[in-house]
């Protein structure tokens, strides 16, 4: 196959564009350091109907609602990325910092009373998703929904710990009082979220369809233990952790596919993403069990055979790869999967190096290389290294999407139009002809189909709309590949992953 090669080395570049995208999902009253100055104040009175104050955070994608169960996965994923890679950012560091910091003030504010209340989503979303409104116009319901005692949500609340408690440990050097405060409400949250067990999926109504937890809360509990464990070491924690790890070991694999609860083959150990955590928590406890036999079991066979689900030439893989090479696993939005997958690859291959370990996948024997030439493949092709030589992140190249499926950048902003633009009369901008006015820079949208063909189209949204938990991962993603110790692994170059 012919490959049309971008400009799809420039890390640097991509690092400091996948930051400056979340400026653009920004909520509330901006910074004036905020850098997309296209993008102004919105929802200023998010949470008043509840009588606390909930402005600030991010809208999750192409819309305008604030649903925290995505949302606490991206601020989780940013702060992984600043721990495993921050010395690699340079002066992205501080900017990736402003990134976690926008989203960990939120989670403050939304925990504010820990023992009993905790707001899970702010924004209805049938009304939002009625109209196609700038945020900055919205007169649309912003509805307050909470959990309870009798209301609970542990899957969300668990998120919210794991949020904090990584963020706590991003900021330890820079702001350590800060720090502090945020472990301490992790620490609260994550008991809040395991004394009143529950699905936020009853308790939240309109969370679904769009954000359901079709796995169950055990794994973010585990994930937020984890987490808990990461920056306090201490062994309650970890017998957590241990003593729970069983009851999810052998879980389905259920997908969330357009809202729709699908049943898939394969095994749990291979699911990491906003709903599912199970990979990532192998490959998260596996840096400090590796050493450790006794202790190893389930999480590094399991991390073993997260591996072993991806690698192309594995007996056992459970991915498809297109003809360019990009990695596919079922339902829309798919680069979600590509990110994710490809940040744990990335931190497991250094945990590897480090303990001079290798993954066993029958014949096949996968070394660190294996894995970080892997993950490099599918970043060089979401920045232009496929067949259409079209970077997959906004504003990255000279070929990248042009009608991406949100609705600020699809209308004129306030400097070019400050009249009031009301619900329906949005309608023209979003079947509009031509390319969105404002730039949103630094987004990845879902990506391309299987047969690494793409519709530059806001109608389709599985393949053009962005989201924070796109995003969230390739920040670590290209922050690692920027860097020298990227360079001492060797580069086998672009594979033809054929079917």
């Amino acid at each position: 196959m012919v490959m049309v090669r971008a400009d799809s080395g420039n890390y640097g570049d991509a690092l400091t564009k996948s930051i400056l995208f979340f400026e653009g999902q920004r909520s509330g009253k901006l910074p004036p350091s905020q850098r997309l100055t296209w993008r102004k104040d919105s929802a200023l009175n998010d949470g008043s109907d509840a009588h606390v104050d909930m402005v600030g955070g991010y809208y999750d994608a192409g819309d305008n609602i604030k649903f925290h169960f995505p949302m606490a996965f991206s601020t989780t994923m940013l702060a992984w990325g600043v721990l495993e890679f921050g010395n690699s950012m340079g002066s992205d560091l501080e900017h990736a910092l402003e990134a976690i910091r926008w989203g960990s003030d939120y989670f403050l504010k939304a925990t504010r009373n820990p023992n009993n209340l905790i707001v899970a989503q702010v924004g209805e979303p049938y009304g939002d998703h009625d109209c196609w409104e700038r945020p900055e116009d919205m007169d649309t319901p912003r509805n307050t929904y909470v959990l309870t005692p009798n209301k609970p949500g542990s899957e969300l609340s668990a998120e919210i710990a794991a949020a904090l408690a990584a963020s706590s440990m991003a900021f330890s050097a820079s702001d350590n009082q800060y720090s502090k405060w945020l472990l301490s409400h992790a620490i609260r949250v994550f008991d809040f979220a395991n004394n009143n067990r529950g699905s936020y999926n009853a308790s939240v109504g309109a969370a679904c369809p769009f954000y359901c937890d079709y796995n169950g809360y055990m794994d973010e509990l585990i994930w937020g233990a984890a987490w808990l464990y990461k920056a306090t070491k201490m062994r309650k924690y970890w017998e957590f952790v241990r003593s729970n790890i069983g009851s999810i070991e052998s879980q389905p694999v259920i997908r969330n596919i357009k809202g729709v609860a699908v049943l898939l083959n394969g095994g749990s150990f291979a699911e990491f993403g906003w709903d599912c955590k199970i990979a990532g928590i192998n490959v998260l406890v596996s840096q400090w069990v590796m050493g450790d036999p006794s202790s190893a079991s389930p999480f590094i066979p399991n991390a073993d055979a997260f591996v072993c689900s991806v690698l192309p030439n594995s007996p056992t893989k459970s991915v498809s790869y297109s003809k360019g090479g990009l990695m596919f696993k079922p339902g829309s939005s798919n680069l979600q999967h590509v990110t994710s997958t490809s940040f744990l690859l990335i931190v497991y291959a250094r945990y590897m190096q480090a303990a001079k370990k290798v993954v066993n996948c029958g014949s096949v024997t996968a070394d660190p290389n294996t894995l970080i030439n892997l993950a490099k493949s599918q970043v060089d092709y979401i920045l232009g290294n496929n067949p259409l030589g079209m970077s997959y992140m906004v504003g990255y190249s000279n070929k990248f999407p042009q009608k991406i499926h949100h609705r600020a950048s699809t209308m004129p902003s306030l400097d070019q139009h400050p009249q009031h633009i009301t619900c329906r009369d949005g309608d023209q901008y979003f079947k509009s002809n031509a390319p969105n006015p404002n730039i949103l820079i630094g987004a990845l949208v879902g990506g391309p189909a299987e047969d690494d063909t793409f519709e530059d189209s806001r109608y389709n949204v599985g393949q053009s709309e962005p989201a924070t938990y796109l995003n969230a991962p390739f920040v670590g993603l290209v922050a690692y590949f920027k860097s020298p110790q990227a360079s001492s692994f060797v580069d086998f170059g672009f594979r033809d992953f054929t079917n």
